[in-house]
């Protein structure tokens, strides 16, 4: 029967109850450490402000700088362009939401076909690889051209002529050509012992790529694809060649009528605001990653 009141204390050798262990912490070692975080902190804040004071006074020296600043870097137009730029760029914001789902459904199943090892399924992986091949080869530019301005000449019936459209399916498929690689790259990159060990356990090939091989593939390649979603945010500003009035347009729109690219600089600002959330997510996973590969090599 065991003992209501828990757990006996370890004893020594004598029969008395050990005192717990406690680690002896050095006061002045913690504040050694500490006086250099601040030192650090203080000289990186520093050497910061140096370094942008410097570059700043090298630039404003420049003799063609009052004419730059006029024309790129004038308050007035920045305010007065501001707006227009903003709510063109909600159409960026949604060709990219949609663009980014269908790139992932259609790289993952290029990436699958393309490591099937199936016979009947041949001529689709050579499909799949010419595809890859092709796209991946060809500048979205003229992908956006080609497909927008090619594609409604067939007068395909119930598909739509839009310009958004095409656009939108351009940078799809030029997209997925890339995506699918990293996918490739990341299933190939799981250990086939791995896949060995979930036939024997009586799963078939399936069920191993859907629960063993694919939930470690795609935690190893987020990082590689935030990469190519913050470029294709960049990229939705192609859309603006065959038409649509998204943000890049809108800034060109304003800088033919007031002579004026302070707009430009305002439609470059808003796309760092919106790829920069996702390069710091990004950095985010890659250093956590970094220190669970870096714990497992310890163990």
């Amino acid at each position: 029967m065991s003992d209501p009141s828990g757990p006996a204390a370890p004893l020594d050798v004598s029969g008395a109850p050990l005192s717990p262990v406690v680690p002896y912490v050095d006061p002045e070692r913690i504040a050694k450490v500490q006086r250099k975080a601040r030192n650090n902190i203080t000289i990186s804040v520093v050497s910061t402000v140096v370094f942008v004071a410097v570059l700043i006074g090298f630039i404003a020296s420049l003799p063609g700088w009052p004419a730059v600043q006029k024309q790129f870097f004038n308050p007035t137009d920045f305010k007065a362009s501001f707006p227009s730029v903003v709510e063109a760029l909600w159409l960026n914001i949604r060709i990219f939401a949609v663009a980014e789902v269908l790139i992932l459904i259609l790289s993952l199943a290029i990436a699958l076909v393309r490591l099937s090892r199936v016979p009947w399924m041949l001529p689709i992986r050579a499909a799949a690889t010419g595809y890859v091949d092709f796209f991946r080869g060809t500048p979205t530019l003229l992908v956006v051209y080609l497909l927008t301005f090619g594609v409604p000449q067939l007068q395909l019936p119930h598909v739509p002529n839009s310009a958004v459209f095409w656009a939108t399916v351009s940078l799809v498929l030029s997209y997925s050509a890339y995506v699918s690689e990293v996918f490739r790259a990341g299933i190939t990159s799981v250990h086939p012992a791995q896949q060995a060990a979930a036939r024997t356990l009586g799963l078939s090939n399936t069920q191993t790529m859907r629960y063993v091989v694919l939930p470690q593939a795609v935690r190893r390649v987020i990082p590689p694809l935030l990469n190519d979603f913050a470029s294709l945010q960049k990229d939705t500003a192609l859309v603006s060649v065959v038409g649509p009035v998204e943000a890049m347009r809108a800034a060109e729109n304003y800088a033919n009528v007031n002579f004026n690219y302070t707009s430009f600089i305002v439609a470059a600002l808003l796309f760092i605001a919106l790829s920069l959330p996702v390069a710091r997510f990004t950095d985010r996973l890659m250093a956590k990653q970094r220190k669970k590969t870096s714990a497992g090599g310890a163990l």
